[in-house]
């Protein structure tokens, strides 16, 4: 079991599953909360949100695919645990095909849900570090000059200080200041550290390289 529990939305028009999910998830230590509709839960629900949601296909109203494609559209990425009683291959594969994390039928083992539901939440877990990562590298990256940026693409490229100053008209001492400015800005203190943190940020030099440099 993981430490901390995220909220399991449990989208079912059925009250008897309802309120029996709620009450397995609940003794497990989970907060749960509970909608009969896929228009109640698509209202109530946030951008930024954490949990996972255990999701009916067939709905009054607005249906699971429905629901799960809402969530797409408005880049709500929740982990959705397909819960229905009229799971086929075909269900199956359209759900997990829309990105759904997993797709299970009705009655489900007690274990064999909360295991899954434990799965979502490392995911959703895994996911916001991972966009939280990628907000700091950005927000360093921002601090950075255009000269700055500049060095960095290069350096990125492997380019010695001498190749860096040519390409840009520079002394090499300059680049040296440049370099260090960086380094400071970035918070790293060693190559690897700054390689590392330019490949998160998906930087793989300067797009096009001047005219008749090698």
């Amino acid at each position: 079991m993981i430490e901390a529990y995220p909220v399991v939305h449990i989208v079912d028009d059925d009250d008897t599953v309802r309120d029996s999910l709620q009450l397995l998830l609940r003794m497990r230590g989970y907060r749960t909360r509970t909608y009969a509709s896929g228009e109640r839960f698509i209202a109530d629900v946030e951008p930024g949100a954490h949990g996972c949601v255990v999701l009916d296909l067939r709905m009054p109203g607005m249906q699971g695919s429905e629901v799960q494609a809402t969530l797409q559209a408005r880049d709500i990425a929740l982990p959705i645990i397909v819960l229905t009683a009229h799971g086929d291959a075909a269900s199956a594969r359209a759900a997990l095909k829309g990105g759904a994390f997993d797709f299970l039928e009705k009655p489900v083992d007690h274990d064999t849900l909360v295991a899954t539901i434990d799965a979502a939440h490392r995911s959703d877990q895994a996911s916001h570090a991972a966009a939280r990562a990628r907000s700091d590298v950005e927000r360093k990256l921002a601090r950075l000059t255009p000269r700055e940026r500049e060095v960095l693409d290069y350096v990125v490229l492997g380019r010695h200080n001498r190749e860096v100053a040519a390409l840009l008209g520079i002394s090499p001492r300059t680049v040296e200041v440049y370099k260090a400015r960086i380094y400071e800005k970035l918070q790293v203190t060693r190559l690897a550290e700054l390689m590392r943190l330019a490949l998160a940020a998906g930087i793989a030099g300067p797009p096009q390289p001047p005219t008749g440099i090698p």
